[in-house]
């Protein structure tokens, strides 16, 4: 039987909640993890009228890609939307899981699907984050040494790009002494020992490092291992904000707002002025993000599509590309395909729906 947590714990492997942005509450924010799941209702926002569709459907877990709680809630009495939700969910045993700006900011994730929706190549990071790798040392026994790099790699170490099994060493000599109550794997208490040992490196990703060290310290030989880490300045490519990507062949503006439009499936775009500059390379922001029209810029976008965008913000673009806003509901609607995909690749035999309510509180006249 699948419980609450089988189902979080895979899509935190899939978006480390680690990766999430400071202000955000991504995870499971109502429900028992134990609870035995009775089927999965995928929505973008979590109201109470999708609450409402869980309860008919015979579903007591809805995986949203916005957490219904952004806040502390002091009181839970029903005055407000964000309270009736929480209410009506505690009330039917229904457990509200949220995966947000963690599932932004992976390969593969909210953005990466909006590049697939757009028939868009060649995708990538388009603000890879930094300190977010750390390397990590260790020195061991030279007989040891692949049996604990084998370890690192499985616990998600030394994989840079699209290589894995990444890793450095170098030969040298490790002293100790054993003193006190000691077992020492090698030596004698009491006495000086000089050891052939490996001084080996691997990178890792920041949210894997207590997964890692336990590894390490598992697969080591020694009775006290001995190592360091160290955070990276290198951008990490495979996490971070938005993507740029390309389209098959360059189409004039107004093909592109055509293709856009209809791609998405979206009433109405506000953009910049058309130009004369044939679209080609396309940034691409699920949800508010002006805060990338720089890096937007840097990567030679023919035009940047996110949402949200005030007025004054649009004369940021200055010609130099044109920024589409599609809307916010509209950017991310998609991301109930996305999570669905992931789910059922895993669990396959799972009842897992697609919430049919529109959730957008944004109507066009």
């Amino acid at each position: 039987m699948l419980q609450i947590k089988d189902i979080t714990q895979y899509l935190e492997q899939l978006a480390p909640l680690a990766l999430q942005e400071s202000y955000d509450n991504a995870g499971l924010l109502v429900g028992n993890p134990q609870a035995t799941v009775t089927g999965i209702l995928v929505t973008l926002d979590c109201t109470e009228e999708v609450v409402q569709e869980a309860i008919q459907q015979g579903c007591n877990l809805i995986v949203a890609h916005h957490p219904i709680v952004f806040k502390g809630l002091k009181k839970i009495n029903g005055k407000n939307y964000v309270e009736r939700t929480i209410i009506a969910a505690i009330k039917n045993d229904i457990a509200i899981y949220a995966s947000h700006t963690n599932l932004d900011h992976v390969t593969g994730g909210v953005n990466f699907n909006i590049a697939q929706q757009l028939q868009l190549t060649q995708a990538r990071i388009l603000d890879p984050k930094k300190q977010e790798l750390k390397k990590l040392v260790s020195f061991v026994p030279i007989a040891h040494t692949q049996q604990v790099l084998d370890a690192l790699y499985v616990a998600g170490a030394g994989q840079i790009g699209a290589y894995k099994n990444c890793s450095f060493r170098t030969e040298g000599t490790g002293t100790f002494k054993p003193t006190g109550n000691a077992q020492p794997f090698i030596g004698t208490l009491a006495q000086d020992e000089a050891v052939q040992e490996n001084r080996i490196e691997v990178i890792l990703p920041a949210y894997l490092e207590h997964s890692v060290l336990a590894a390490l310290r598992k697969a080591h030989p020694y009775e006290e291992v001995a190592y360091y880490l160290s955070v990276l300045e290198n951008e990490f490519t495979e996490i971070g904000a938005g993507v740029i990507a390309e389209l098959p062949h360059a189409l004039t503006p107004v093909d592109f707002l055509m293709h856009l439009k209809t791609s998405m499936q979206l009433p109405l775009i506000k953009h910049t002025a058309l130009g004369n500059k044939p679209i080609k390379k396309v940034a691409v922001c699920g949800g508010a993000g002006s805060f990338l029209l720089p890096n937007a810029i840097r990567a030679g976008a023919d035009a940047f599509i996110t949402a949200d965008y005030k007025y004054h913000e649009f004369f940021d673009a200055e010609n130099k590309l044109m920024i589409c806003d599609i809307g916010h509901y509209e950017s991310e609607v998609y991301t109930k395909d996305l999570i669905i995909s992931y789910l059922s690749e895993k669990f396959s035999n799972f009842a897992i729906l697609k919430s049919q309510v529109n959730t957008n509180p944004v109507f066009y006249f």
